[in-house]
Order: structure tokens, then sequence, then C-alpha cells
């Protein structure tokens, strides 16, 4: 048994690269794990810098000075910036206040609509069904209640973090930028100097992320479009909320667009109870996900993310009970990056036994 797994380990570690990634991968995943909460700030920054970079290159192919473009660039990111906090939070703030001030009005239509099922449907479902049904709304309102009020109660504190995060966060977007070469030397004199896989994993694992990143944000801006004209013209209430949901809801595949299904249908229902419009806004959603999925998501997706739909669906639920709401965003690209750590350890391996003498003349 010892043999055994001494035979294993010596097949697959015994090329010094492949422990050197590891040891890297390791490290990074327990800071994180770590010093998760406290560097927050940075791990946002350096996600914003690394899709900004890109526009950056594109500038430079245009013979523009690096630091120049990273000035129009840097602009342009504020520019994003104050229109989502001085047009769009007030709108989403104003739409939120709205559906509380009317959500009493809505649980008492919708308890009005239930309470009326048994007549039209006395085969299907019975009064004590619906009384158990009102009785386990009823409990989750008061809890959701609850942890508003906990929310609010702590809002000071978030207030001060959000302030902080506006300041700290563009600062070190602009030097991550900025100082990229400088960055990335300091990190390759840490580095050991025998890293030619993991430099591999980080060319490979960087197209892919990078790509999926810049198709995702389009993604989430179409479909966000897409769904807050299509609600707005039907008349869905609160349409700018839900859209903005349904949008972001694409980071998380499959699992993202069945959950957003929950919120559609009960403020369509308290709206309409079961009316053909009720109907129609179901229809919408799904032809809006119908279209996502099978023609934007292959258009900007194509060739990018190379995962079964099980991979993906099972790193959603690892990274997302590792790190939570972070987690479930992050998946699919953590998941990228060690589909490349794999397939170039893989090739490792095969490299070795197929060219043993270049091995060991390069591991002397």
């Amino acid at each position: 048994m010892i043999k055994s797994v001494q035979k294993w380990f010596r097949r697959y570690f015994s090329d010094p690269q492949v422990l050197i990634l590891v040891f890297l991968l390791l490290t990074g995943f327990i800071l994180i794990a770590w010093l998760g909460n406290m560097i927050l700030p940075v791990l946002v920054a350096i996600v914003i810098a690394y899709h900004l970079d890109g526009i950056v290159t594109c500038l430079q192919r245009f013979h523009l000075p690096r630091n120049v473009s990273v000035i129009i660039v840097f602009v342009f990111f504020i520019a994003l910036l104050i229109i989502l906090i001085v047009i769009l939070l007030p709108l989403l703030s104003k739409q939120i206040g709205q559906f509380i001030q009317e959500l009493p009005a809505m649980i008492s239509k919708g308890q009005k609509e239930l309470m009326l099922l048994p007549e039209r449907y006395p085969g299907f479902i019975s009064q004590e069904r619906i009384n158990q049904m009102l009785t386990f709304v009823g409990s989750e309102i008061a809890s959701i209640g609850q942890h508003i009020l906990t929310l609010s109660l702590s809002s000071v504190k978030g207030l001060i973090s959000v302030l902080v995060y506006l300041v700290l966060v563009p600062l070190l977007v602009f030097f991550f930028m900025k100082d990229k070469d400088l960055i990335f030397n300091w990190i390759k004199d840490l580095l050991p100097h025998n890293r030619g896989l993991a430099t591999k994993v980080w060319h490979e694992a960087n197209q892919q992320i990078s790509n999926y990143i810049r198709g995702k944000i389009w993604e989430i801006i179409i479909v966000w479009a897409v769904s807050y004209l299509t609600f707005s013209l039907m008349g869905l209430r609160f349409a700018m909320i839900i859209a903005l949901f349904v949008g972001l809801s694409v980071l998380i595949p499959y699992i993202g667009a069945a959950v957003m299904v929950i919120p559609i249908v009960l403020v369509a229902f308290l709206q309409w109870g079961l009316d053909a419009q009720f109907l129609y806004i179901i229809i919408a959603y799904g032809i809006i996900q119908a279209l996502d999925g099978n023609l934007l998501a292959p258009l900007l997706l194509s060739e990018v993310v190379n995962l079964h739909p099980v991979a993906i669906i099972v790193a959603i639920l690892i990274f997302g009970g590792f790190w939570e709401f972070w987690g479930l965003i992050f998946a699919i690209p953590l998941a990228t990056l060690l589909h490349a750590v794999f397939k170039a350890w893989v090739g490792s391996i095969s490299n070795q036994h197929s060219h043993p003498e270049t091995t060991e003349n390069t591991s002397a």
C-alpha cells in the first residue's frame, strides 16, 4: 500500500515545477480564505483593473503612451462610477422604497388571490393547504423584517465601509493599472526561477478568464437592458430592480436563472393574480433566458470556457460553500483556473513519460 502511494506520488509530483505550482495555488487560496475580508478592497480593485487593462492595451495599439492610456481609461471608469451613483442608484433606491411601501397591500392582495384558489381549483388545492402556505409565508415575512431591522441598525457601519471603498478602490485601480509592469516584476522576483509550468498556466488561464469576464460584462448589460425594456413595456412593477438582478443572475449559470423565477413570479402574481398578464410575464422571462442561453451566451463566450455543465454546477456549489456570495460570482473563473492547472499538469506528466531523458537532463 505504501509503495503504491509512493509510486503514485513520484508519478504525479516528481516534477519540481508541479510542486511549485501547487505551492503557489495553495498559498493563494489560503491567503484569500484567511485575509479575504480584510483585503476585499484590494481584491475588488484587482478585478476591476484586470478588466480595464484590456482597454488600456487596446489604446496602446494606437501608439498612445501607457500612462496616457491609463489616465483615459481611469477617467472613463470614474465617469461610469459617477453615473452609477448619481443616476442609477437613486432610481433603484426609489423603486426599493416604493416596493417597501406597497408590500403590505401586495401581500393582502396575494392572500385574497390565494384564498380564491380552492374555489377555482377544488380538485387540486384545499383550504387547509392554503392556510399552511399563509402561515409559512407569514413566518418568513416576520423573519425577513427582523433581518431588515438588524441591517438598518448596522447601516451606519455599512455606510462608512461603502464610503471607504469608494475612495480606496478607485485609487487602487489607478495604481494597479499605472504600475502594472512594476508590480509584475516585483512578483516575479519573489517567485522561484523554475516556474515554467506556472507561467504556462497563467498565460492560458489569463486569456480564458479575461475573455470570460469581458463577455460576461456585455451579457449582463444586454440581459439587463432587454429585461428592463420588456418588463417596463409589459407594465411589471419594479422593473428596474428585477431587471438588474436578472442581468446579474447570468454570473451564476443555470442556478441564477432558476432562482430569479421566484421574485418574478411573486411580483407578477401580487400585481395581477393569475390573469393572462401573469402568464405573459413568465413566458417573456422564459424567452429572454432561452435567447440568452442559446444565442447571446454562445456568441459572447464561444470557446472561452470549455467546462461541462456538471463541472460548472459543482464549482458553484464548492466555491459558494467556501466564500459564499463571492464564491458564487467567481466560481467559473476559479474553475477555469483549476482546469488550466489540471491540463498543464497532465501535459507535464505526459512529457515526462514520453521524453524521460529530456526531463532528467532538465532536472540535472
